[in-house]
């Protein structure tokens, strides 16, 4: 998933691997799933995209978006990720020309691990629809007016400041205005992030830089390898880096009756959904952090608030800037994920995976400005590409699919997500100590 190149070494097939009719190998093999399920591992990697079965090994190494996303597919059907990742597949199927080693034999079905091919074909047909009914191009109108808002927002502080000087009272609405400022610049660089503002790939990157770097001091990169991998497998363990807690927390069913058992006690687990409201603490030091790289963001910073409050008074106004958009930024993320079906990997197909890990909040004029559309999350889940301003066209259709299906579709308001992500924290809490005191 990502741009092409060229592979570095050619890299045979296992002995006992499938053979074309003339007995010859690469291009001109055939395989079956368990064949191919069988190199999943980091130094050997084949996936498959439409039936085609590709030798990743070493270009995962060089894949732009990261080479965790696409070794999270390695012995798996990587077509529908494929897909909902590219704004142009076709014009990326070129560069996997070096790396096809062959395709699935006839008798083998299109779909891996006995996912539901009834399900995957109504989805792709939803997908086709989509793309013909123009739901994945973007109204440039829609997002300058969006930009134009937040550097309105950046400007009405400053010279809040300029004009009526800093005492409590305006600097802390001056520290509102750049809190809700910094939160809005966040989801219009995640528009950019997922290539679905431009129509060449390339723009996207560019003003993806400039939004996470010059006006919020964060690293693209940083971003693209870790929120591609939460896309690719939503809640998942070991594969979803933001459930990825580092010991802090205990998430899902599973994890805490593990760590019970284990009698893994880094935390007081029974206690995080308390904790919790401390934790979003540690989000003002990662931005800090991230100095070196966005150095423009803090130079023009200091540049404006130094004459208003020096230099240890500007630091004290970022941190508590950085301190309210990331319980702005925690709670609206979480809160579609957090509650969901937390497991390991179980192979499941996109729309399946996807409705297990996400869930909508309810659409108002508020909840779509104040969540940057993200209260979509299953539609933004499963047309990653698509612009935010078309999440409420495609839902209708998206809830017909799962109806069909049988998958369930939930839908909250804004106060009962927030509530379930504690809620959850603290289920999580109590399974992990009765796990932890019972044998």
């Amino acid at each position: 998933m990502g741009g092409g190149g060229q592979q570095t070494e050619s890299s045979e097939p296992a002995k006992g691997d499938g053979v074309g009719p003339d007995g010859g190998r690469g291009g001109s093999a055939v395989y079956t799933w368990e064949e191919v399920q069988k190199h999943c591992h980091r130094s050997d990697q084949w996936l498959v995209i439409d039936r085609k079965v590709y030798n990743i090994t070493q270009w995962a190494k060089r894949h732009p978006g990261g080479i965790r996303v696409i070794s999270h597919f390695a012995g798996e059907d990587a077509t529908e990720a494929f897909v909902a990742f590219h704004l142009d597949p076709n014009f990326v199927r070129k560069f996997l020309k070096p790396l096809l080693i062959g395709e699935l034999a006839p008798t083998e079905p299109s779909q891996d691990h006995g996912k539901n091919a009834a399900l995957v074909q109504d989805f792709q047909a939803l997908r086709d629809r989509v793309e013909k009914e123009g739901l994945l191009r973007a109204r440039p109108l829609f997002f300058s007016l969006y930009l134009g808002h937040i550097l309105l927002l950046e400007a009405l502080a400053l010279g809040l400041l300029w004009v009526w000087g800093t005492s409590w009272s305006l600097t802390l609405l001056c520290s509102l205005m750049l809190a809700t400022s910094q939160a809005q610049a966040g989801w219009l660089q995640h528009d950019y992030g997922h290539l679905s503002v431009c129509k060449k790939s390339v723009w996207n990157h560019k003003l993806h830089k400039f939004v996470i770097g010059h006006l919020k001091g964060a690293s693209a990169n940083w971003w693209n390898h870790r929120h591609f991998q939460h896309h690719a497998k939503p809640n998942i363990f070991r594969k979803d880096p933001d459930i990825n807690s580092l010991h802090v927390f205990v998430l899902g069913d599973k994890q805490p009756v593990e760590y019970g058992i284990k009698k893994l006690k880094y935390m007081p687990y029974h206690h995080q959904h308390q904790y919790f409201f401390l934790s979003k603490l540690l989000n003002t030091f990662h931005w800090i952090s991230d100095l070196a790289w966005a150095m423009s963001f803090y130079l023009r910073f200091f540049c404006c608030y130094y004459p208003f409050f020096g230099f240890f008074g500007s630091v004290a106004l970022i941190s508590f800037v950085r301190f309210l958009e990331s319980h702005w930024f925690v709670w609206v993320t979480q809160m579609s994920h957090l509650p969901m079906e937390m497991d390991h990997e179980r192979q499941q197909d996109w729309l399946t995976m996807q409705l297990s890990a996400t869930c909508n909040i309810e659409q108002s004029t508020f909840n779509d400005w104040f969540s940057g559309h993200l209260n979509f999350q299953i539609e933004h889940h499963l047309f990653p590409t698509m612009p935010r301003h078309n999440y409420h066209l495609v839902a209708p259709l998206v809830r017909a699919l799962c109806e069909k299906h049988g998958v369930p579709y939930q839908v909250k308001t804004l106060q009962k997500g927030m509530t379930d992500v504690v809620r959850s924290l603290k289920k999580s809490g109590d399974l992990w100590l009765d796990a932890y005191l019972h044998k």
